[in-house]
This record gives C-alpha cells, structure tokens and sequence, in this order.
C-alpha cells in the first residue's frame, strides 16, 4: 500500500472513531487506541518519505549526467541546442557568406562563432540524437573584364597569361555554391559525439552540376577522424566574400586525416593530425614517367588561443615528399609554419589575417594547390623541395545591424626557380572589396569588386577585374 493511501485511510478511520458516544469507557480506550495507531503511522509515512529523499538526492547527479541537454529556448521559432559537454563559444560572433567555420573541428565539439546557439537541432525519437539539415542555396553573377580562367571562382593562379584570348570580357551566371549540411550531435560516456557532412555543386559544366564533397567526419570528446580541413589551416580566419575561392595566399585544404586535440587552461589547445600525404612535383633534365610517392603522413601540430577578443592560431606542418621514375626514387623533408587569428575592434568590427612560409608546402595554399610546386625533380635524380609562402589581411565594418563591407588583400609567392617550367605559377594579388546586405538571417544580397594579377615564372602577366553579386536564401541561420 502506498504511503498516501496508508495516511488517507488512517485520517478517514479518526473521525469515525470520535464521533463515537465518549462517555463509553471502552470506546474511549480504542479511540485512544486508534489514536495511537494513526500516530505510529504519520510517523513511519514521514521516516518513508525523509529515505525517499535521500535516495532521490543521491541518484541526482548520476541522472544529470546521462541526460541529453536540455534545449536552448526557442528563438524565432527555431529549436537551438546546447553543444553537449561544451561550454557556450567564447569567440565574437560574426557573419559570413560561406560560412566556412561551420564545417572545422572544435575542442569538445563547441559551437562555431557563426552559430553560436546551434539552431535549428530537433530529437530523434527514442534517442539522444540530435539533428539537424541545413544548407543554402546562392545565385551568383558575374562579369570580367578579362579572360579569367574560371567563370565561378577568382583565382589569379588560372588566368590565361600569354593567351591570346585573354582580353576578352565575360558574363556568367551560376548556382554551384549551393550546399547541403547534415549534423547530428548526442552525448556519450567518452564526450560529445558529432557526425559532419556538407556538399555543394562545384564542378561540372555550365548545365549540369556535380554534387561534391566537402566534409565527411565524426568527432567524439576530442579526437576527429574523416574527411574535412586540416589542421594545417585555420577557417576561422577566412575573410567573408562573396567570391567562392578568396585569397591566394590563404591555407585552404581539405583532406583526410585523424586529429586529437588537448585543452589546456581556458580556451587554449594544442591539435596534433596525421593526414593524407601527395607529393606535387615538377621536373627537369629530361626525366620522364615521374609521380610523386609518399611514405608518412603529414604531420601536423597547432597551438591554438581562444578569448572573447577573438583567437591566434600558431601552426607546424612537417611532410616527407618523394617521387619514383622506374628504378629512380628519392625523397626530402618538407616543412612549414603558419601564423593567422581573427580580433575582435570596434564594436562587431572584425580584424583578420594568415602568413605562411615553407618549403615544400604549395599543395596548401589556395593559388598553389595542384600546380606540381611542392618539389622539383632533377637535373639528376634529386628532389629539392620549393620555397612558397602567402599572406592576407581582412577587414570587417558592420555600418549597422543589416550591413557590413569587407576589405580584402592577400598574396601567393613561388620565387623563381631553375627548371621550372615558364608558365609554371610565380606570383599572385587578390584584392577585394563588396557591400553585403542582410536584412534577415536567412536572405543575403551583395555585390563584389574584385581585382587580380599573376605572374608566371617566365614573367608573363595577366590581370582580371570582377563584379559579382550574389543572392543567397539559407535554410537554418
């Protein structure tokens, strides 16, 4: 019987009991009686409850830390989700036209700057999962001055120099940043779990657009394994543009790779990766059938500071580039170091910036990657690897709640080399500058100026200026 039930019935048989005649000795003896008995009761009712309490209390903290975090309050009415195991992002919050922040890997799984109270998540029925699909689809139009090598991105690395088509002007019009986004989130006994995957329609012709992959990653507590960016690079930092490709000189690679990341102190880590090595090579001396070869993984360490005024990014990268040409084979060291963050100025104004130097590091920078400029083979049998570097900076201005300009300037350089071929990439200038308008978090509109120059290792130059727009509805913002 439960203790209410044992309580009610005790306090329905008082009242029957007094209202007996009590001038009745014997009727006063068992109304005393029952007395007595309903007071034991009330007694043992309350010693139940006072245990009950106890075992409640110390099965508490135990609940909570299985329990699947409680949901953020509805804003716009949109469902939010706090990122389980993780603290609330300390980093400013910003805006960006791709949003390229959302797909890097975290320290315990935190939201990204751009999306700090992770909208947008629902339940999975039965489960502690939590998912969400997102995803935007963007317009851009286009119009060069000058041949520029690739009607949907700007990239000074692809311009036509020497061609003799190359002042012709040009008009496109395109959809292939259109992307898709799947996420799903849920806690374990070893941290909060993420599954990433994004893909967007770059590549194909002008009609018909190939559904292509960005990410494809899992993350449990700290340590991610999949396909995505790597650590080498720093997506915090990338510029807001309407331009797809941004700077030349920017770190931009996606590969695979494994990465386990330690938190030390607040807000600080330290990222340690092993991923996909390529060896790009160019070569000389009438060597023929050479390809790159590989025998480690590149090797990746990044020293990273995270404050409400933005963060700093230290990076390390170590690769062992080779080649083979039928019984010929040799190999070297490749390295390089990179620097780049992201500050927080006036008001929302953002400050950001990347620098980088190495040798054997062109597959990493955005103009460089696939040119064949990691390495040179020969005269002889010998790999040397090539000097590269690049930098850019950034700046963000918000005129108000809706607006924002950004001003861009970045640079991409491979000094010339011996053996190179003459059309082989030297040097690069990317400069932007646009006017973005946001008048709700789901629709963006802007317009881009955009201005490149290349030169070839044999010194041929090309140039291009661009103006883009571009119309963008996102799904979840």
């Amino acid at each position: 019987m439960s203790r209410t039930m044992l309580l009610l019935c005790g306090l329905l048989a008082a009242p029957a009991v007094f209202a007996q005649d009590t001038d009745n000795a014997s009727l006063r003896e068992e109304n005393s009686r029952l007395r007595a008995e309903v007071d034991a009761l009330r007694q043992s009712v309350q010693r139940m409850e006072s245990r009950l309490e106890a075992v409640e209390n110390r099965r508490q903290p135990a609940a909570q830390d299985r329990a699947a975090p409680t949901p953020a309050p509805r804003s716009q009415g949109v469902s939010t989700v706090t990122a389980v195991g993780a603290p609330p992002t300390r980093l400013p919050a910003q805006n960006s036209v791709s949003d390229p922040g959302a797909g890097a890997s975290r320290v315990d799984n935190a939201p990204p700057p751009t999306d700090p109270d992770l909208k947008g998540f629902f339940d999975v029925p039965g489960t502690e999962t939590k998912i969400r699909i997102g995803g935007y689809a963007k317009l851009d139009a286009i119009a060069d001055n000058h041949g520029a090598g690739n009607d949907t991105q700007f990239i000074p690395a692809l311009f036509p120099a020497g061609a003799d088509d190359r002042d012709h002007s040009h008009f496109n019009m395109h959809a292939q940043q259109t992307r898709f986004t799947f996420e799903a989130r849920r806690p374990t006994d070893y941290g909060s779990l993420r599954f990433y995957l994004e893909n967007d329609f770059l590549g194909g012709d002008a009609n018909s657009y190939q559904f292509h992959l960005r990410h494809a990653y899992g993350q449990i507590g700290n340590t991610y394994a999949g396909y995505g960016y790597s650590s080498f690079m720093d997506a915090d930092s990338l510029p807001d543009t309407l331009d797809f490709a941004g700077p030349g000189g920017q770190m931009f690679l996606l590969q695979p790779g494994i990465h386990q990341a330690f938190p030390f102190g607040e807000g600080n880590s330290l990222t340690i990766a092993g991923e996909r090595p390529q060896t790009e090579i160019s070569t000389t001396g009438g060597i023929a059938n050479a390809k790159g070869a590989t025998q480690v993984p590149d090797l990746v360490i990044a020293l990273r500071r995270e404050r409400d005024w933005g963060h700093v990014q230290v990076g390390a990268l170590m690769r062992r580039l080779g080649y083979t040409a039928g019984p010929s084979e040799s190999h070297t060291t490749g390295w390089g170091v990179a620097l780049s963050g992201a500050w927080s100025t006036v008001g929302r104004d953002l400050l950001m910036a990347s620098a980088v130097y190495g040798r054997g590091i062109a597959r990493y920078l955005s103009d460089t990657s696939g040119s064949g400029l990691d390495a040179l083979v020969g005269p002889g049998t010998d790999i040397r690897a090539l000097k590269a570097w690049g930098w850019y900076g950034a700046y963000t201005h918000y005129w108000s709640a809706h607006w924002r300009s950004n001003l861009v300037y970045g640079e991409a350089r491979v000094p010339r080399r011996k053996g190179l071929e003459q059309t082989s990439f030297g040097l690069s200038d990317y400069a932007a500058m646009n006017m973005i308008w946001s008048p709700a978090p789901t629709w963006t509109m802007g317009v881009e100026l955009l201005h490149g120059k290349l030169e070839q290792q044999g010194g041929n130059r090309a140039n291009d200026t661009r103006l883009q727009g571009s119309v963008q509805y996102s799904f979840i913002k």
